[in-house]
């Protein structure tokens, strides 16, 4: 699956900008203040609905505009192509689309390929909260068995009901007894998630050591540090254990939504003790050994967006990155020094800021 063209119209400093792309490596040169993160953004944003730089869509609106969007061409391995639009406006909300109609969530995630993002601002995958990656790891896991595509928002639903009946019994009302069939329910759910985040992480462990050790990352390892195992009934009589003590708090205290994604080199948490240059490096080989893995198992690859990837790596790294690039699917690279990418990164360039509303592509 792959983008053949981007369109910003308007969306942050793109006021009309239209970029056709290619597969392989595209690196997307400028001087800083040019576009080239909100050229990415746009590309995202038309994909998935969402910024990767902020929670607040309407961040993507120019300043004194009343409207921001992006339309991504995406052709299929059959050669049929689909345009998906995304669009914020402050006074009709947000929008996402299908060639101009509206589609459910998963409709939309088929129509694309993955995508992930390599940024500054993405290092809170390493050093912020667990959920972030928890989402980040279901995610990897619907992209690799999209049967399990609904476990991640199964759990959810089961243990939300859970915790809205805890808060009642909290306050008095209801009986404990009640919690059996949101135990049973939650268990049920809980079981098959636990399952596909352990396979998930045993399938990644390897090449995450392998990418990190090359971006310098020796010792690196990455566990899965799940709250609760076993199997459905085992977790179960878990929660019936807790029950007491879930209702003086009024929520679940046990259970895959505390689970941890742990990131670590000799030892130490990368996420407490981890430099700056030394989570870069994590994230890198995390997405990495994602894209491997999706490779090996004949998925669809991830469109890669590596936003200033360049600036804290050697040359000797910088060549073994696009190296580990060339072996098939789609990326683009944002650098503001074009002598910073190697040569085999570019070989398609975008240069930015690029004329409105043609194509950028040389």
């Amino acid at each position: 699956m792959l983008v053949t063209a981007i369109e910003a119209k308007p969306l942050r400093s793109l006021e009309r900008v239209r970029v056709e792309l290619v597969p392989g490596i595209v690196s997307v040169i400028g001087p800083n203040g040019a576009g080239k993160t909100n050229l990415i953004e746009a590309l995202y944003f038309a994909l998935t609905g969402r910024s990767f730089r902020t929670t607040d869509r309407r961040d993507l609106i120019p300043f004194g505009g009343s409207l921001a969007r992006a339309e991504a061409t995406v052709r299929s391995e059959d050669g049929i192509e689909q345009t998906l639009m995304a669009a914020i406006s402050r006074t009709e909300g947000r929008r996402h689309l299908l060639d101009g109609n509206p589609a459910d969530p998963a409709t939309l995630a088929r129509s694309r390929p993955p995508v992930a993002v390599f940024a500054p601002d993405r290092l809170t995958l390493v050093k912020g909260p667990p959920a972030e990656r928890r989402a980040h790891l279901d995610g990897f896991a619907a992209a690799r068995w999209p049967a399990r595509g609904e476990l991640r928002k199964r759990y959810g639903q089961a243990v939300a009901q859970r915790n809205a009946l805890l808060s009642r019994l909290a306050a008095g009302h209801g009986a404990p007894e009640d919690l059996r069939i949101w135990d049973a329910g939650t268990a049920a759910a809980a079981a098959p998630l636990i399952e596909a985040r352990s396979e998930a992480v045993t399938e990644l462990a390897g090449p995450f050591a392998a990418a990190a050790a090359e971006l310098g990352l020796e010792g690196a390892a990455l566990e899965y540090a799940p709250r609760a195992q076993g199997s459905e009934e085992e977790i179960r009589a878990g929660l019936e254990e807790r029950r007491d003590q879930d209702i003086r708090l009024g929520r679940s205290s046990w259970g895959p939504h505390l689970d941890e994604l742990k990131l670590s080199v000799a030892g130490r948490s990368l996420r407490k003790y981890g430099s700056q240059g030394q989570q870069r490096a994590a994230l890198l080989a995390l997405l990495f050994a994602e894209r491997q893995a999706l490779l090996e198992a004949r998925r669809v690859t991830p469109l890669l967006l590596l936003d200033d990837v360049m600036s804290e790596l050697d040359p000797g790294r910088r060549e073994r990155l696009v190296g580990r690039l060339g072996d098939g699917g789609q990326v683009l690279i944002t650098a503001a020094d074009e002598e910073s990418v190697p040569a085999g990164a570019r070989e398609s360039v975008v240069r930015m800021p690029p004329p409105q509303t043609e194509s950028a592509a040389a």
